[in-house]
């Protein structure tokens, strides 16, 4: 078959879907000489790499490339996201393509030009013309994991499965090491999202369709500020107090964010602060505002936050914080502010509301992400009364606190950093508290998780993050950007009110709308990959809003298919709009 001709139907095939990789092909040279193209017993064409002595090296049986590639991939179980590192004849893939259960196969290739030269030379139009089929030639790391991160639905497809095309790999073994590397990385930040919603999909959803008729009566801003401080709940935060006061009564008194733990810890003192963030979607986060009086102190919510927990403030005021359907909500409803809460934790929500209030100084109190010391919270904060009220002769106070303390395991202290400035994370030993050594830093995996994506987050940031020193498990933050400045010095930025857009129409009403949508979607009982990859936008972006719920049915139910899960997430959705619509209607 003539080449030109071959290339030219491969482009076609793969334009539709691929554009830009079109383009770059067709001006990549074709007469290199990369590969060699024998044929197999089996009268297929294998691809043969060549090497610096010009002696090619067959990437696949010489016998029956298909079966080989029929049995690599029955060795799939329930992993539906399947990674190639090398396209060679691509057998391997159509093998994964043939079967229903497969959601999406990615080859990952580098050397646009030996690409070309396998489209020359090998008609690939079997797995090209495939929706659930995506090649990426030459693929930056972090281009690599940007789009694992955005295709992966694990509550969906399952499992992921890598398959290095060793004969290709072992040729250009950096650039395949560093997108194995890429994926691994992926991979940690999805397990760890995935897990979130596996435990509170279906709470999340529930809250958010209850606190739709409170976010669509606030009517609240916020001006920008410059100075903030925000106060975690840490032990240090007892020692922490006095300073924070002092800065209240300073010149540039700063604007006090405080995480809905630490809120009880500030009202004992006398000291209010200017907000209160919560972000937890369980309802023991209701403990934090019982027994105080916080209805003058504005309250940032997420929108999946238990509906109860606006009650507890005269201004509640919602933000988005990453759930679709929150994005949805903003999208088609009103638009809600977004706050950054990845960190996972309300001091890292805290430093996002900061910024996104315009602040360029943000001292953080309290923040020692350990239990220093033993200690696990401020005093005041409310595990204290929490325990005291279950404490009894078989289970006392010290028990359970104990217990609390030793809920998860502990991780060995990290090296100190001796690059940090004292007072930015040098100076003390992690595990080491500043008040002497001895004293114990008891730091958990996820302890330390938090800390890290807060000092991530804060180097990424113009503001200055200023942590006070505090007993726990230094946060290292360096302040070597150009743009930190000093308390009080305005920037250059426009800033504008924090504050929500007008609603479109009445919540009952965008509820019933939500529902009519989610109601018309057919879903098949097989397919479930194409289906998805097929469906019009409008309804994938509804289906989309339904995925953290579908984690937690996977969870709960593992041998569901992935249609089965999604009807059974379409069905208890349903059932839970039409319980708040009825609400609704009630007297």
């Amino acid at each position: 078959m003539d080449k030109r001709f071959t290339f030219e139907r491969n482009l076609l095939a793969l334009s539709a879907r691929n554009p830009e990789l079109c383009s770059r092909l067709t001006a990549a040279e074709t007469t290199l000489g990369r590969y060699r193209f024998p044929e197999t017993r089996s009268r297929e064409i294998v691809p043969a790499l060549r090497d610096e002595s010009g002696n090619a090296h067959p990437l696949h049986s010489m016998v029956d490339p298909r079966k080989e590639g029929e049995r690599l991939v029955s060795t799939l179980k329930d992993e539906g996201f399947v990674v190639f590192l090398g396209l060679g004849g691509g057998f391997a893939a159509a093998a994964a393509l043939r079967r229903d259960d497969v959601f999406l196969v990615l080859v990952v290739e580098y050397d646009i030009n030996g690409i070309a030269e396998l489209f020359c030379s090998k008609e690939y139009l079997d797995i090209l013309g495939d929706p659930r089929f995506l090649l990426m030639v030459d693929p930056p790391p972090e281009a690599l994991q940007a789009c694992i991160l955005e295709h992966y639905r694990p509550a969906l497809s399952g499992g992921l499965r890598v398959f290095p095309l060793r004969a290709r790999i072992d040729r250009d073994a950096a650039r395949f090491g560093a997108a194995a590397r890429a994926i691994q990385d992926s991979l940690e930040k999805i397990s760890a999202d995935y897990s979130v919603q596996a435990w509170f999909g279906t709470r999340w959803f529930s809250n958010i369709i209850r606190n739709l008729k409170t976010a669509g009566a606030q009517d609240t801003s916020f001006a920008p500020v410059r100075n903030a401080a925000i106060c975690a709940a840490g032990p240090s935060l007892d020692d922490q107090l006095p300073l924070l006061a002092s800065r209240l009564r300073g010149k540039n008194r700063p604007f006090v964010i405080a995480a809905d733990t630490s809120l009880p810890c500030l009202l004992k003192e006398g000291l209010e602060p200017d907000a209160a963030v919560s972000i937890d979607c369980q309802h023991i986060s209701c403990y934090h505002f019982m027994g105080i009086n916080a209805r003058k102190i504005p309250l940032f919510l997420d929108i999946a936050s238990p509906p109860l927990l606006a009650d507890f403030s005269d201004s509640p005021f919602f933000f988005s914080g990453g759930h679709p359907l929150a994005l949805y909500i903003s999208r088609y409803w009103r638009p809600i502010p977004r706050i950054d809460t990845s960190g996972a934790n309300v001091t890292y929500a805290c430093l996002s509301l900061a910024e996104s209030l315009g602040a360029e100084h943000i001292e953080i109190f309290g923040a020692d992400f350990s239990y220093p010391g033993g200690r696990v919270y401020a005093r005041g904060s409310y595990v204290y009364p929490f325990f005291e009220r279950r404490q009894n002769r078989f289970s006392t106070f010290e028990g359970l606190l104990s217990a609390f303390l030793y809920r998860s395991p502990f991780l060995p202290a990290e090296e100190p950093d001796a690059g940090a400035p004292p007072g930015e994370g040098g100076g003390a030993e992690t595990g080491r508290g500043t008040d002497g050594p001895g004293r114990r830093c008891y730091e958990t995996a996820a302890l330390r998780m938090y800390r890290k994506r807060l000092e991530e987050k804060a180097a990424l940031m113009e503001a200055g993050v200023y942590p006070v020193p505090g007993r726990g498990a230094p946060v290292r933050i360096r302040q070597e950007r150009a743009e930190k400045r000093g308390p009080g010095q305005a920037g250059s930025r426009v800033l504008t009110l924090f504050a929500s857009g007008k609603a479109r129409m009445g919540a009952a009403e965008f509820l019933s709308l939500y529902r009519s949508g989610l109601a018309a979607i057919e879903i098949p009982r097989t397919g479930t990959g194409v289906f998805l990859l097929n469906l019009e936008s409008e309804k994938r972006e509804l289906l989309t809003t339904l995925l953290p719920q579908a984690a937690a049915f996977r969870r709960r139910r593992p041998e569901l298919s992935a249609a089965e899960i999604l009807r059974e997430v379409k069905d208890h959705s349903l059932g839970e709009i039409d319980r708040v619509l009825a609400a609704y209607r009630s007297p």
